[in-house]
């Protein structure tokens, strides 16, 4: 069935509520915003709270906005291009054998999410490289369109998590090549972070 769903996924829009929370202190903290994908390697997420914040990734490249300081931190994906489509494109138009590829898959069972059917399943990265940095995800799948309502990201060692939660998730509208430009202000400072 993901199979089937990759097949014809082209884009996707959805808004989106990110969770992070760490163990040590027991602290949770929720951004919201929306994210855009399309299939030409091409994704946006505009953080719209608590602070505007613009994550933009075009083929190898990848940009994160920061307003409210000015900045923005430009990244070449390069040699881990593979390590990041592994979680970028994570269930919006991947295929079960590319996921099979890179994790142990399980069935966890059936969930009722959002007042919609799902399938939960963990995946278990079979990289030692990406195992120091994730140990497992759990993803949660729409019966109805096999696209990812929810995702959980387990860090290494830590107890931390990461959940992204899609909601009104729209597939194949037609998105602009605007909304995959680099549109902040010329004055913008930018930054290269070593990787």
């Amino acid at each position: 069935m993901m199979d089937k769903s990759a097949q014809d996924f082209h884009t996707l829009t959805a808004d989106l509520e990110h969770i992070k929370y760490t163990a040590v202190v027991k602290d949770t903290s929720t951004e919201t915003g929306h994210i855009f994908v399309r299939r030409d390697e091409k994704m946006r997420i505009e953080i719209e709270k608590p602070d505007l914040r613009t994550i933009l990734r075009t083929g190898d490249s990848l940009f994160i906005y920061n307003p409210k300081i000015n900045r923005v931190e430009e990244y070449d994906l390069g040699k881990n291009r593979s390590l990041v489509d592994q979680y970028v494109r994570l269930g919006f138009g991947t295929k079960g054998e590319d996921i099979k590829k890179s994790f142990l898959v399980a069935v966890l069972g059936e969930e009722e999410l959002d007042h919609k059917r799902t399938v939960m399943l963990e995946l278990t990265p079979k990289s030692d490289q990406v195992r120091n940095q994730i140990t497992k995800i759990q993803m949660w799948m729409d019966e109805a369109s096999w696209l990812p309502i929810q995702q959980k990201f387990f860090e290494a060692g830590s107890g931390d998590y990461v959940l992204s939660h899609y909601t009104n998730v729209m597939k194949n509208l037609k998105i602009n090549d605007a909304k995959f430009k680099q549109d902040w202000p010329k004055s913008v400072r930018r930054v290269k972070p070593r990787a």
